[in-house]
């Protein structure tokens, strides 16, 4: 078995359909509606965008690319224009795998949008340092709002549908600094359990897991301030020598190609 069962790659989203909460639907006006081809030509003049992330560890700036995940990149762009990444916590993060974000830390917003999922897309590029992806469960188009940031090459992630949309142009080394002492999240590991994140919020994180980075605040800025910046994928070393949390171990049926040594976060279903 590898060191991360495909299951762990599906990001926390999975946790909802286990998880108690109102399902969105189309008639509820106060549920966000499924990315429209409207939405997707709004995207700003050029396509490419960039977003700000203001973290407890410092800025971090994501160069978002619509070319290579169209429905990704547009879900993205309106979930930071909702304000639905603010005051939300990285709750998973793996030493040298990646570090996972996305639900949000008021239970009734979360409730809105966890069900609101976008279709799958091609994997245009590859899940190396740097680059962001949504996280998905095993069912067939379950992004919704949890995105992951690799900390290493995974790009054995990619024969698995995870397409990345964005990378880090800069503060990769703010990446890098995320907490991790919790490690994987329960029942496998010692962190946080999607399900109780999503049923108690923030107030949950805070009392059992203060030491938590969050997004205090995600904002399209001009992307004019930052033309030239270069993606920064050097490896870390600080980190060289850490090793990654040990996985899951679970019964399931092996893939027909070998299962990553890592996989993104899960979604509980």
């Amino acid at each position: 078995m590898s060191r991360f069962t495909p299951w762990i790659l599906c990001l926390a989203v999975s946790c909802l359909a286990g998880c108690p909460g109102e399902t969105p639907t189309a008639s509820d006006p106060e549920v966000p509606q499924a990315t429209s081809q409207k939405q997707l030509e709004t995207l700003p003049a050029g396509g490419d965008f960039q977003v700000l992330l203001e973290t407890t560890k410092g800025n971090i700036v994501l160069d978002v690319h619509p070319e290579w995940s169209p429905k990704g990149a547009a879900r993205f762009k309106e979930l930071v224009e909702e304000g639905f990444y603010n005051d939300t916590a990285f709750f998973r993060v793996i030493d040298g795998f990646m570090a996972q974000i996305g639900i949000n830390g008021d239970p009734a917003v979360h409730a809105k949008w966890k069900d609101n999922n976008i279709m799958d897309e091609p994997v245009v590029e590859s899940n190396k340092r740097g680059y962001v992806s949504f996280a998905k469960s095993g069912l067939p188009n379950s992004r919704s709002t949890q995105f992951f940031i690799n900390f290493g090459d995974n790009s054995n992630l990619d024969g698995m549908g995870f397409s990345p949309f964005a990378q880090v142009i800069e503060g990769m080394d703010v990446v890098d600094s995320l907490y991790n002492g919790y490690g994987e999240g329960a029942p496998s590991g010692r962190g946080p359990h999607q399900g109780k994140l999503v049923e108690g919020g923030n107030a949950y994180l805070k009392k059992e897991f203060p030491m938590l980075d969050y997004i205090k605040k995600a904002t399209i800025v001009d992307g004019s301030a930052k033309e030239g910046a270069k993606p920064e994928a050097a490896a870390p070393d600080a980190k060289a020598d850490k090793k990654p949390a040990e996985p899951e171990k679970k019964e399931e049926a092996k893939p027909e190609k070998a299962a990553p040594e890592k996989t993104p976060a899960k979604k509980d279903e």
